[in-house]
């Protein structure tokens, strides 16, 4: 069961939405919200501020490099205030903790002590960013310890959960968090299943599986190649939440999710939930 929440904030649009799909999830399990905010230790003291400092006029470089570690940390403050107020207001309890890092470092670190991750698909520099994830969110989702749920720039409480199952030993850690979640939220359960040719073996895997849950689910095998497969099934069914587990097939887990994964998160829009 879900007892404690990390939400990463960084003032943007997409860690406003972590809060809402967190708070969402805290009423639901009776989780606490531990908020973090890290001061990016990479703008403090790489190259880029160094060389802005010296044209500046700035010296030492280390006294420029002093005051926007003052600057970004009186932000983080605020971010981290308006945070409390906004638990505070939706009765949820949290904690919160500024701390200097890199990004993604700290955030796994602090997954360590959460039972699950909440974060924006992208952050607060979106818009000089390419693609649909976050450089910060994806290095989040190949070195947590904890499962990741992406969530999308604004709240919609889902009500249409798809779990895509491969009979990996991370896909069956992520049927077992599916089965919590829509027994703990009254939803009714997909599960989809791809393979080449006709096999009913993981299906019925799956059901057995879920079945002392006694919640509600649907089975569905589909032929052809899975991360196709998985984004049209889920866009044409309208689905609103994925489950699955990375399909990596390597021992560089840091480096490698798997094609599946990886096709599947960059083009479904919707909350992902990732179980590594």
């Amino acid at each position: 069961m879900i007892k404690t929440i990390l939400v990463p904030q960084d003032g943007s649009a997409f860690g406003t939405a972590a809060l809402d799909y967190s708070m969402w999830l805290s009423k639901k399990f009776g989780a606490v919200l531990a908020g973090v905010h890290v001061v990016d230790v990479v703008s403090l003291e790489g190259p880029f501020l160094h060389d802005i400092s010296g044209s500046l006029g700035f010296e030492p470089f280390l006294n420029f490099s002093t005051r926007v570690r003052e600057a970004m940390e009186a932000r983080g403050k605020t971010i981290l205030s308006a945070f409390e107020d906004a638990c505070k207001e939706n009765d949820a309890t949290c904690e919160s903790q500024i701390t200097f890092g890199i990004v993604a470092n700290e955030i796994t670190e602090k997954a360590k002590l959460a039972d699950l991750v909440v974060i924006g698909r992208r952050g607060v520099n979106a818009k000089f960013e390419y693609g649909l994830l976050g450089s910060t969110t994806e290095s989040v989702l190949r070195r947590s310890p904890k499962p990741v749920l992406i969530v999308p720039e604004h709240f919609t409480e889902p009500t249409n959960p798809l779990l895509a199952y491969d009979g990996s030993p991370s896909a069956s850690r992520a049927m077992h968090s599916a089965a919590e979640w829509v027994k703990t939220l009254d939803l009714t359960l997909t599960v989809l299943t791809v393979s080449a040719a006709e096999d009913e073996a993981l299906l019925a895997e799956a059901a057995a599986y879920l079945k002392p849950y006694d919640i509600k689910a649907r089975f569905v095998h589909r032929k052809g190649d899975a991360p196709i497969v998985i984004e049209n099934y889920y866009k044409e069914n309208g689905h609103d939440l994925l489950f699955m587990g990375s399909s990596h097939h390597s021992r560089l887990v840091e480096m490698v999710l798997g094609s599946t994964t990886e096709h599947v998160m960059r083009t479904v829009k919707g909350p992902f939930f990732l179980e590594r």
